[in-house]
């Protein structure tokens, strides 16, 4: 048994990567956009740390703490918005957010 290849975590970055790009062209809903923004973040994710593991530079492990730490950030501040916007529209659907007025 050969164990795990770099081409393993690579086939499992890209699957979650396309996972991610799915659910946020077909969700109708801002969680569920907000679910594939996620994916595709955890997705580069493993390439980094991947990466990082493969050439002995610890440069894309760093990479993916602040990947981590700007997700975090996101999803705070889109949560936030989704909440604002549900309090006033009374939907989460992306479709029912045709204009932001300031």
């Amino acid at each position: 048994m050969g164990g795990l290849t770099l081409t393993h975590f690579l086939v499992l970055g890209a699957l979650l990567f396309s996972t991610g790009v799915l659910a946020v062209t077909l969700r109708r809903n801002a969680i569920g956009v907000l679910i594939g923004i996620e994916l595709m973040l955890n997705a580069c994710n493993v390439n980094l740390v991947a990466f990082s593991r493969f050439t002995g530079n610890i440069d894309g492990a760093v990479y993916a703490l602040f990947v981590v730490m700007l997700a975090a950030a996101e999803a705070a501040v889109a949560l936030s918005i989704i909440l604002h916007v549900f309090s006033h529209a009374a939907s989460i659907s992306v479709d029912d957010y045709t204009e932001m007025k300031g």
